[in-house]
């Protein structure tokens, strides 16, 4: 799966990812109205504008783009009828030639972890069927169950030819809390200084750890283009921890959230991409699906949200543009 998300990178010449994040605060009245209208003031009017709001966006930046990433609690707040509306989203995505990339954060052990696998990227036995469930591209994972918690993930990722990008440093202000921590960790044996036969250990940060064992898990999925189906995620807001984890992982495609709203930019994201401007792809939600309601795009009115939009995908592919071009 990675090859076919590096292809249409390519062929897109946007390393982006717009995130799918609608709240019913981003929908425009309009569409709010219409929706109560049909269905009421109820979970399942809720979702039907969240429908409507995302293939109106859909339909204006899919030639634009490689990939779109919905982010699953934004719809299961709406319940049944929300899930439903996070899986027509997919569907019609994929209908669009999109890669979807659930953000799902998914972690648990044993037949739990197996279970998540299957309904996001897998098949389900029904009988003598095999049925697919939501079937994304690619999931995001949470790794810190361990291996228990991220091997069936993989295995899902082989059989399905799908892939994963696992937290490592994510972009929100307190993962320092955890993330940034220091661990110990052997690096050596036999003689060290004068002692013979003892373990050297070394402080390196949680994040670090993360990403060895990210390089490690890569080498199980690998791609024509020399990267991993097996990713990371790293924040755009930690750019010195980026340049820091590229070397660590140089086989894992990198998913970077924090762009545009969470205040990163073009020139903080050079480290995470190679000399040939792969290696990373880059996200934006809110400033992308929400941005007739920034001051910038406002002259777009909540009538043409959808235009403004494309016009936020087209400056923010500029930008990353101008950045990796200061690069070489």
């Amino acid at each position: 799966m990675i090859d076919k998300l590096i292809e249409k990178i390519q062929k897109t010449k946007a390393p982006i990812v717009v995130g799918l994040d609608p709240m019913l605060k981003f929908i425009p009245d309009s569409i709010l109205k219409q929706a109560f209208l049909e269905k009421g003031e109820t979970l399942e009017g809720a979702a039907e504008a969240v429908w409507q709001f995302n293939k109106a966006i859909i339909d204006r930046i899919a030639d634009l783009i490689p990939a779109v990433k919905p982010q699953i609690a934004m719809y299961e707040q709406f319940g049944v009828p929300g899930l439903c509306a996070f899986q027509k989203t997919v569907t019609y995505c994929k209908e669009k030639g999109l890669i979807v990339i659930g953000d799902i954060k998914r972690g648990d052990i044993g037949s739990t972890s197996s279970a998540y696998a299957t309904a996001h990227l897998g098949k389900v036995k029904v009988g003598s069927n095999f049925c697919t469930v939501f079937d994304e591209d690619f999931v995001t994972v949470n790794p810190y169950l361990g291996s228990d918690g991220v091997q069936p993930f993989i295995d899902v990722c082989k059989e399905e030819k799908k892939g994963i990008f696992i937290l490592v440093k994510t972009s929100n202000p307190s993962s320092g809390e955890f993330q940034d921590q220091l661990v110990k960790s052997g690096v050596t044996a036999g003689v060290v200084g004068e002692q013979t036969g003892k373990i050297a250990f070394a402080d390196k940060t949680l994040y670090e750890t993360v990403g060895e064992k990210v390089a490690e898990w890569s080498t199980q999925c690998m791609g024509a283009y020399g990267y991993s189906s097996i990713g990371a995620v790293v924040g755009a807001t930690y750019p010195e921890q980026g340049k820091i984890l590229r070397k660590v992982m140089p086989h894992s495609f990198i998913l970077v959230p924090g762009y545009g709203a969470q205040g990163g930019t073009g020139k903080d994201l050079v480290h995470f991409f190679d000399k040939n401007r792969l290696g990373a792809i880059v996200n934006s939600s809110r400033g992308i699906i929400a941005a007739y309601q920034s001051e910038k795009y406002a002259q777009f009115g909540p009538e043409h949200f959808a235009d403004a939009s494309r016009q936020a995908v087209i400056d923010m592919i500029a930008d990353i543009d101008q950045a990796l071009e200061c690069m070489e």
